[in-house]
């Protein structure tokens, strides 16, 4: 695969998915070392009123660290993100977050468009957008405004998603820079940590 995306300016990962992600995510941030050099945020469909259970999965599988940041909480290099569940979860200047009760976004709280967006804003060409398995079309339009500021985008390959409506929105929407399977998405990832190390 090209290494032509890889440069030393990448801040962050943000991380898209709804039905039949959790799988994808799991896997991937089993392929991650310790030594993962940026912040993965994660907006995910999640039940409601489930509370407990689910981040509780991810961090078994996880090498880095998984929780759920509270309101203004700085973000920290080498850790995992998870927008909580019912919450939106937003990325403001000076590096903090921002959680929000406000109205549902795509029928969906949390929003991958707002967290994609506001992530977008505040990392510019420094951010990576990656989209997953999903049955509407939330991140679409966050996608579209990562790639209008500059910054880098991967959606899941659609043949391999259990519902492809997610990632084909947002190439329907905008050009995409790379299509990948979630094997290649790890081996990506991993590759930045090599650029970073």
């Amino acid at each position: 695969m090209s290494k032509d995306y890889i440069h030393n300016g990448y801040k962050a990962v943000v991380i898209g998915g709804s039905a039949g992600s959790f799988q994808v995510i799991t896997r991937i941030l089993e392929g991650l070392p310790l030594d993962f050099p940026l912040p993965i945020i994660l907006s995910l469909h999640r039940l409601k009123h489930v509370r407990n259970g689910f981040m509780e999965a991810l961090s078994i599988k996880s090498k880095l660290p998984v929780h759920e940041p509270e309101d203004k909480e700085s973000i920290k290099k080498g850790r995992v993100y998870l927008a909580p569940a019912n919450y939106h979860l937003l990325l403001e200047l000076g590096n903090h977050f921002a959680l929000s009760t406000d109205e549902m976004v795509n029928n969906s709280r949390p929003s991958i468009d707002l967290t994609l967006d506001t992530a977008a804003y505040v990392y510019k060409q420094r951010l990576i957008g990656i989209l997953l398995s999903g049955a509407n079309r939330d991140g679409a339009y966050g996608m579209k405004r990562i790639k209008e500021r500059g910054g880098f985008t991967v959606v899941q390959d659609p043949d391999e998603c259990m519902i492809n409506t997610m990632p084909v929105a947002a190439m329907q929407l905008t050009e995409i820079d790379k299509v990948m399977k979630t094997d290649h998405i790890i081996q990506f990832l991993k590759d930045l940590n090599r650029v970073f190390a």
